[in-house]
């Protein structure tokens, strides 16, 4: 008789057991995940069928698996099925337990195809010559032929000078020191992780360059940076412990080293390098596959970038030499195949918002671009990677400040070239001109950024635009004049309203989230909140600075509700804390989004994400109209068990001119007059402050104050309030009147602009 299988009840951090009849199937053939039956050493057997009996002649029969998910290597039929799992016994050598629970699932037609080749196959493709990274043994003398011919070929030249040269001269980098009594300082940290990159740069381009030119000289200054960084202690500050970003660096530059070096390094030096290469890579594998464990709990933002940044690139430039590279990377590639990405999904966003984005597409294309020249293995077949430039171009687009959520490095800033170089690579892969087009915009705005630390520490542009004018081709640029005018992505909870994207002096971008991801990672108790942009300036603002990850801005306002536009209750926000389980509870949820033709709609229900602090909240939906592509209401609708005050909150970079019920933003470009038209507990009481509360001020010494506004209602059990916003350029005249008619159960408010008039209905508040 069979042993019992454990079966545990998946959570919300956890993997889920998919797919089920619940599961939209996005892809052929099925991902197949659950959760594990045991802690370690745990071994699969997995039988998907078109008979629910599991009749042989229809079933398919897969083990061992050793991992908690599988991808199959051939496409389904349309059709239905059931599948089921068991423990294989690891012990007895063949026995297993009893099966698990049937599950069905249904494969519609057409969908794309991506199967994953088998263990057996994956590799075939894989050449056992130097180089392997990015260009190809064979590929080697056509690329050198080209060069010579021409060196400004790919953007070679430009390379050259500044990417290389600087390297032969610069003297060799010392090895970071520990931090003062070991205690992270995010100064010396990132100085830490900003060295390292640059002994990235140094080897791989050095490396690149001495071997396309087959310059002497270039090799061997190659070799010293190599050896150099090589005989850093792995255990010391740069291992992946201590500095995980260090770590990634030292890492992926030893793999560049070694990769395109190789014929130049003697037996023992090869053999010195590829031991310290194998150390610190499987200080990364360790991480995320034995402490981790990406593959029961996938929200590990650091661990899953890692597969990208270093186990791709490492075990690749290993691989068929150390047995434990081919191990590591059959991980890695079902992971990508099957998990991937666990920030989004069908519509391409990316919950941690768009500069995690940026870091998170930076490096895995890059790692998909060496995964397809040296396997074969192409995942931008996947829905995500055909969609994910959507993204940027609606939540971050390019001519935006301030108007995106989450952890932002470039808070600020114009948005990041990094974040065009990605979504033209996605151009590249989809053909899309729209992406293109965002790509053109950002070399065109953000020409000073080079040497910021969100760029230099992290990629380097000529590296990248030499790599990719080789690999893809020239897209058509499309402007964006007939996208969607309101964009929903049903997979990260976000909603992105626009008008004239494609002229940044007239162009309108409102952008709200109530996300099922809460505020775990890198998001924030924002559920419900919106962003304004209008006429080449932000109005309603992603408030606070970026210092650093764990600084009090961070984690006592950037990620807290009250640094939103949102809403308190009783002076209390969302829960943003540090307990990943109650992050992810603090969850909301856009119930609707609709396109009509005088104007576009979307209603979010952030109930849940106030749950913790203030568990009295009963109800919190929060309407936005955006008509006639000119102005915005604002309806909040509040219920409590017990009588509370609200406070509705505004942020805007400019002190504002307050009314008994107004409230008027004076930018440079543009400005925006706030009227509060209806408020159910009586008027609202009017107050600003450019203090950031709770903020040690050396964080923030030398930084520009901003204005925070605070409108508050009187005591009561439920709460109706109708905002108004009017964006406007600069010295434009423009109002839009309003009257309100409350003879009914609710209350009607008409609004007119130009002798069109809206009518917006809010149920009372009884």
């Amino acid at each position: 008789m069979s042993q019992p299988l454990y079966q545990p009840q998946s959570g919300a951090l956890t993997v889920q057991y998919e797919p089920d009849s619940t599961t939209q199937m996005i892809e052929n053939p099925p991902r197949f995940t659950w959760i594990p039956a045991q802690l370690d050493n745990d071994s699969y057997i997995l039988q998907y069928s078109k008979s629910s009996q599991f009749e042989e002649v229809h079933t398919v029969t897969v083990q061992p698996i050793p991992y908690n998910l599988y991808t199959p290597d051939e496409v389904l039929a349309a059709g239905n099925y059931y599948w089921r799992y068991a423990l294989l016994d690891s012990e007895s050598g063949g026995g297993q337990t009893e099966w698990s629970i049937v599950r069905s699932f249904t494969v519609p037609e057409g969908l794309p195809q991506t199967p994953l080749p088998s263990r057996e196959v994956r590799f075939q493709h894989a050449a056992t010559e130097h180089p392997r990274l990015w260009l190809q043994a064979n590929e080697l003398p056509d690329f050198r032929q080209k060069v010579k011919e021409d060196s400004a070929y790919c953007g070679w030249d430009v390379f050259m000078e500044r990417s290389v040269k600087p390297w032969i001269v610069k003297e060799l980098i010392a090895e970071p020191e520990p931090y003062p009594n070991n205690k992270r300082v995010a100064k010396l940290w990132r100085q830490m992780y900003m060295d390292c990159q640059e002994a990235l740069y140094a080897i791989r381009h050095l490396s690149v360059a001495g071997i396309v030119l087959e310059d002497e000289l270039l090799v061997n200054r190659a070799k010293q940076w190599l050896q150099h960084v090589a005989s850093w202690d792995p255990q010391g500050p740069t291992s992946r412990d201590y500095n995980d970003e260090a770590a990634f660096r030292v890492a992926e530059a030893l793999a560049w080293g070694y990769d395109w070096l190789y014929a130049h390094l003697t037996p023992s030096e090869r053999e010195e390098i590829r031991s310290k290469l194998l150390q610190r890579t499987e200080q990364v594998a360790f991480h995320v596959m034995e402490r981790s464990k990406i593959h029961h709990v996938p929200f590990d933002s650091h661990a899953v970038r890692s597969l990208s940044s270093v186990l791709i690139p490492c075990c690749i430039a290993m691989f068929g030499e150390e047995r434990k590279a081919r191990e590591w990377l059959d991980y890695t590639l079902e992971y990508y195949a099957c998990l991937y990405t666990p920030w989004g999904g069908i519509d391409g966003g990316w919950a941690e918002g768009p500069m995690y984005w940026t870091t998170g597409m930076a490096f895995v294309t890059e790692a998909m671009n060496l995964l397809k020249k040296y396997t074969a293995i192409d995942f931008y077949e996947r829905p995500f990677f055909r969609k994910t430039g959507d993204f940027p171009l609606y939540c971050f687009s390019p001519d935006t400040l301030r108007t995106s959520f989450g952890d932002q490095s470039t808070l600020g800033d114009p948005v990041s070239l990094k974040t065009g170089f990605n979504i033209r690579q996605f151009a590249g892969i989809t053909g899309n001109g729209l992406y293109q087009w965002y790509y053109e915009q950002t070399k065109e705005i953000d020409t000073d950024s080079e040497m910021k630390f969100y760029n230099y520490g992290w990629w380097d542009f000529r590296f990248d635009e030499m790599m990719y004018r080789y690999d893809y081709p020239e897209v058509q640029v499309q402007a964006p004049t007939e996208i969607e005018r309101v964009k929903w992505f049903r997979d990260i909870g976000w909603v992105a309203f626009h008008s004239n994207m494609d002229k940044p002096d007239d162009h309108i971008m409102l952008l709200t989230k109530s996300s099922p991801y809460g505020s775990i990672s890198h998001s924030h108790g924002d559920q419900n909140g919106f962003l304004l942009h209008a006429y080449g300036e932000p109005l309603a603002i992603e408030s606070g600075h970026y210092v650093a990850f764990g600084s009090t801005m961070h984690m006592n306002w950037r990620k807290q509700t009250r640094s939103t536009n949102n809403l308190l209750v009783d002076g209390l926000g969302q829960y943003s804390g540090t307990n990943k389980v109650l992050n992810m509870a603090a969850s909301g949820v856009v119930e609707a989004v609709e396109t009509h033709s005088t104007y576009t709609y979307s209603r979010c229900n952030a109930t849940a994400a106030y749950k913790e602090n203030v568990p009295y909240l009963e109800r919190y939906v929060r309407e936005l109209y955006f008509v006639k592509e000119s102005y915005i209401v604002v309806v909040d609708h509040v219920d409590l068990s017990q009588p509370g005050q609200v406070d509705w909150l505004f942020h805007t970079l400019y002190e504002m001119k307050l009314g008994a019920q107004t409230f008027r933003v004076l930018g440079k470009k543009a400005e925006m007059d706030g009227r509060f038209v209806y408020s159910s507990s009586g008027e609202l009481e009017l107050s600003q402050s450019n203090v950031f509360t709770d903020v040690d001020p050396s964080e923030i010494e030398g930084l520009d104050c901003q204005w925070h506004l605070s409108a508050k209602t009187h005591a009561a059990q439920s709460h109706r309030l109708v905002t108004l916003l009017v964006p406007m350029r600069k010295g434009e005249t423009k109002y839009v009147s309003y009257f309100m008619d409350d003879q009914g159960h609710g209350v009607d408010l008409y609004f007119t602009e130009d002798g069109q008039t809206h009518r917006v209905q809010v149920p009372k508040a009884y």
